[in-house]
């Protein structure tokens, strides 16, 4: 009997963590779910619906190293293996576009799939670009909408270097993401 009140009680924690989980998603509070998702990951990790939750919620902040265990786990379903070929994508053309651009390192000759993730669509501009000089900073206009911009550049910090996409609409900022 003391097992199954156990299990009844952990059936219903991991419930209600999930349903936190998703009730912060829905309001956009992404830096919150991610968080959330984080710290109770490890008793959710077999949970894909979890584990993708937390993941989408990461990546709207930029925490794009969180996917790499999410990743990890997205085994299970047809639905888990396209969120983590999703994640992989991402964090690939991340890690990828952060070696191009801080150690002159040629990736125009790549050809990955895409992504409508920003990341994915400045990696996919950078590697179709046809100028091969090094410049201190890129620009690049969206096939969709001419009025959105995103320009690319390397931000020198103490600590470590990092890669900053920002968008702009109209010539106004609206958004900075900063990769390391």
């Amino acid at each position: 009997m003391k097992i199954f009140i156990a299990l009844l009680l952990a059936f219903s924690l991991h419930a209600d963590t999930k349903k936190e989980l998703l009730h912060l998603f829905q309001n956009k509070q992404y830096e919150e779910a991610c968080n959330f998702g984080f710290k109770n990951f490890s008793d959710n990790s077999k949970d894909e619906e979890y584990v993708s939750l937390y993941s989408f919620s990461c990546l709207n902040i930029d925490y794009i190293d969180r996917l790499s265990v999410a990743i990890t786990t997205l085994k299970y379903s047809k639905e888990g293996r396209a969120n983590a070929s999703y994640f992989s994508t991402i964090l690939l053309q991340k890690k990828l576009l952060y070696h191009a651009m801080l150690d002159d390192y040629d990736i125009t000759s790549l050809n990955l799939p895409k992504t409508d993730y920003v990341l994915s669509k400045v990696f996919d501009f950078y590697t179709k670009k046809t100028d091969s000089e090094k410049k201190e900073y890129y620009i690049f206009e969206d096939k969709n909408d001419a009025a959105l911009k995103y320009k690319l550049y390397i931000l020198k910090d103490g600590k470590i270097d990092k890669v900053v996409i920002e968008e702009f609409y109209n010539s106004v900022s609206i958004k900075k993401h900063i990769y390391w």
